[in-house]
């Protein structure tokens, strides 16, 4: 890179952290203190197109080139197809490993759903006034996460891949190389969630296992790892959708295991059974190591 271009990168992480920081406190304060949560999704959203803003100022404005993002639909179809259903088998086997390792904690007694419902409504009445049960509820929402909801919510995660995926970590790798430039990239998508994570608690709650300084390490290791797979279906595509597809599919899908867990287990959530939880994590983790590993030895 140029010494120009080095400073237009510099100007991205500036932009994509000061723009997102001020959207996530804003957010948050008026889900505090105005209990406004539709604003506070609407600064969620806007927080997400943060990083593509970010690229066009620095591209367009600061240095006046293409932004050099692929966004042509191509790529062959397996890519596709990993990236819509790969997050729901990631979220699958992270929940199995982390129902192996702590058997006592899978509940099939609907209490989740009865704490979601306001406790105004036992497991019996759910199922027999809404026709809500476990099983229903993971068959109806897995489908909808699984068939519907990557091309839904492919549009607002285009926002984020277009600047880390898309713009910052070609550049990061350019510089750290593969294995670096990867873990680099998980940190700092890592980072950039943290103002919600630490006001609102984002993913994990607020009262939890090791809280808060235990969530936001964890949460940089999911980052790492789901940073890798979606650059690795960037690198192999050269299409940007690709990865906004599975960001999407994983936003949709990794809540759902939730449910299979009573209120009170919601204290080990960053251990698990979503894949965010430090368990749960470890089958994508193995796969997004093993593959970098890989492409580091076939480039040797």
């Amino acid at each position: 890179m140029s010494a120009k271009e080095k400073q237009g990168f510099s100007l991205y992480f500036l932009l994509a952290f000061g723009l997102a920081w001020l959207c996530q406190v804003g957010g948050c304060m008026a889900l505090l203190q105005q209990k406004n949560a539709v604003l506070y999704q609407l600064a969620l959203i806007a927080t997400m197109f943060c990083p593509l803003l970010a690229v066009l100022l620095v591209q367009k404005v600061f240095l006046r080139q293409p932004v050099g993002i692929g966004w042509k639909v191509q790529g062959k179809r397996r890519f596709w197809l990993a990236a819509w259903f790969g997050p729901a088998v990631f979220t699958l086997l992270g929940a199995v490993l982390y129902f192996a390792v702590f058997p006592s904690r899978l509940d099939f007694s609907c209490s989740w759903l009865v704490a979601a419902y306001g406790g105004e409504m036992d497991a019996q009445t759910l199922r027999s006034e809404l026709g809500v049960s476990t099983l229903s509820y993971l068959l109806q929402n897995g489908l909808f996460a699984v068939i519907l909801a990557p091309a839904i919510n492919m549009f607002p995660a285009l926002g984020e891949e277009a600047g880390w995926r898309g713009y910052m970590m070609p550049r990061l790798k350019e510089r750290f190389g593969l294995l670096n430039g990867r873990l680099l990239g998980g940190v700092v998508w890592g980072v950039w969630h943290w103002p919600l994570m630490l006001l609102v608690g984002y993913e994990y709650g607020t009262n939890y296992l090791g809280a808060p300084v235990l969530g936001l390490v964890v949460w940089c290791v999911v980052c790492f790892a789901l940073n890798t797979l979606l650059d690795l279906l960037y690198e192999k595509t050269g299409c940007i959708w690709v990865p906004a597809i599975a960001h999407g599919a994983f936003n949709a899908i990794a809540a759902l295991p939730q449910v299979l867990i009573t209120p009170a287990d919601a204290y080990y959530n960053v251990l698990g059974p979503m894949p965010i939880g430090l368990i749960s994590v470890l089958p994508m983790l193995a796969v997004a190591v093993g593959l970098t590993l890989h492409q580091m030895k076939q480039e040797q």
